[in-house]
């Protein structure tokens, strides 16, 4: 067993935002949220306020314990005050990725009991779609729209305490993952697991109160949800939002705001190894670019390095883990590592054959255990058991840790592809690509691509006599599926490559793609 060479972090009896108003307390009148394209922006005071009133106004509407609010919209000052709100009057927050389609979108709001949404009225049409058989009884637009109350219209007197709950137990966030395997699922987040891996966190990377940086990660996703939203925010540094990524405007923000601290995935590191763009911008304040969510190679990582003149290391975890688990120290860099075990956070190397403890140096899956581990899967009590035993969660990543406590990941041993750091579950893929008119039986494997990391390849088996096309394919399956999930490549076989028992044997599929 591997435990963090860092002192514990003491378990506090706060709420996420209760642990917010902390940080913000030291930046009254400094702004901590600022607007990316236009500008505007938030003050600790202001934000603070701003959480209060539309708290308050959610507890009038009968928002409360066992109330689900829904949230899709891209980064912005105000997913903080949505998300803060619901929190202090103790309702749990589900975030939607913003590029989901209707169907994807009304699994996430009908799995997760949601009552209440909140979007721009860009991705209205989106949302009046994915309500329908839902809970969801009202949208409620970030900005103006006809038909629909917005923001500023449910703000109400100040909540001036945070609604009671039970801290280990009650679902604060409601993110969803498809874990090692399967379709999304809902992980129950608590205020314990995200207070205390927010600190985790600070006592890994470093934040100063005064510092800025640039959130383009996504809030929905818990990497930019706690460890740049509520961890920078908590320690009284300020961010600036991106509503999508964009190069230029990323190192403009660096360069204006003399950035210190970079939290990245993978793609983002290619661009800054070798875009030329980067050679028109001043980023010499820049010290340290944290990468996570999928891996980075180290290559990579030293030509990122030597270009800006900066540290680059690697960070682990999961949503499942609230995420944060290991973080490399950047005082003491390690090229390809992940990271140590963060305070308070054992980690094992276990034979996924035996469940027997590896030799030391000996490659096994990660499996770790801490107060940060989730509650468990909404309404999935046997993934829950499949996931977590005697307290310790199955990362489904084979790794190693070396002599001094580093973690190094080799591979997986789940079938999720990695596209850009965001997860697609090869099932989910599968059960579209069946929905079709034409397909007989189908498979999906991750392939390795240079700018996303991975990206899903189909195998295809045509029904007898259907022509179906690999463009008919892909125009069937962009209504239900986020691009990002839809096949980089369709390969027709005649088969498709399966166990005794049916499981799909990818190896095959990725066997004969070696073969070509």
């Amino acid at each position: 067993m591997y435990k963090s060479p860092l002192a514990d972090v003491p378990l506090r009896d706060v709420s996420i935002t209760e642990r917010l108003f902390e940080g913000l307390a030291g930046r009254p009148d400094q702004p901590v949220l600022i607007d990316g394209p236009s500008g505007a922006s938030l003050t600790g005071a202001g934000l603070r306020d701003r959480i209060e009133r539309l708290a308050g106004g959610l507890a009038a509407e009968g928002i409360g314990p066992g109330s689900v609010i829904a949230l899709m919209a891209p980064n912005m000052p105000d997913y903080a005050v949505i998300f803060h709100a619901a929190a202090f009057a103790g309702a749990t927050v589900t975030t939607l990725n913003p590029t989901y389609t209707p169907h994807e979108a009304a699994h996430q709001l009908k799995d997760s009991g949601a009552v209440l949404m909140f979007t721009i009225p860009a991705f209205l049409s989106v949302a009046t779609t994915a309500i329908a058989g839902s809970a969801v009884r009202e949208i409620v637009t970030i900005g103006e729209a006809s038909g629909h109350r917005s923001i500023e219209d449910l703000l109400g007197p100040q909540l001036t305490a945070q609604v009671p709950v039970d801290l280990d137990r009650h679902v604060l966030a409601l993110p969803y993952s498809s874990g090692t395997t399967g379709l999304p699922k809902g992980v129950m987040l608590s205020h314990r697991n995200m207070v205390v891996n927010v600190d985790q966190g600070l006592a890994l990377l470093d934040v100063q109160p005064d510092e800025t940086t640039v959130a383009f990660l996504p809030f929905f996703h818990i990497y930019g949800m706690n460890v740049l939203m509520n961890t920078y925010l908590a320690h009284g540094a300020a961010l600036v939002t991106m509503p999508r990524f964009d190069l230029e405007a990323l190192l403009g923000h660096i360069q204006r705001h003399r950035v210190e601290r970079l939290f990245i995935a993978p793609p983002v590191a290619i661009a800054l190894a070798k875009h030329p763009l980067v050679d028109q911008y001043d980023l010499s304040s820049l010290k340290l670019v944290m990468s996570a969510a999928a891996p980075l190679g180290a290559e990579v990582a030293e030509a990122v390095g030597q270009r800006l003149n900066c540290a680059v290391i690697q960070g682990y975890g999961m949503t499942e883990l609230s995420p944060l688990t290991h973080v490399v120290p950047h005082r003491s860099p390690r090229p390809g590592a992940v990271g140590i075990s963060a305070p308070n956070t054992v980690t094992r190397i276990v034979d996924p054959a035996t469940g027997a403890d590896c030799a030391p140096g000996a490659e096994g899956e990660v499996w770790v255990t801490g107060p940060q581990v989730m509650i468990g899967y909404l309404g999935r009590p046997e993934a829950t058991a499949a996931m977590i035993e005697g307290g310790w969660l199955r990362t489904g990543d084979l790794g190693v840790v070396d002599a001094d406590g580093y973690l190094f990941i080799r591979d997986r041993l789940k079938e999720l592809i990695k596209v850009k750091g965001f997860q697609v579950a090869p099932a989910e893929v599968e059960a579209e690509l069946l929905g079709l008119s034409g397909i007989a039986d189908a498979a999906v494997i991750g392939v390795p691509d240079d700018e996303a990391g991975e990206r899903p390849m189909a195998f295809v088996v045509r029904q007898p006599g259907s022509d179906i096309t690999s463009d008919a394919i892909l125009d069937g399956l962009r209504p239900r599926l986020a691009s990002y999930k839809l096949p980089l490549r369709v390969a027709f076989i005649d088969a498709v490559p399966k166990s005794a028992a049916g499981k799909i044997l990818r190896r095959l599929l990725r066997d004969r793609l070696a073969e070509g």
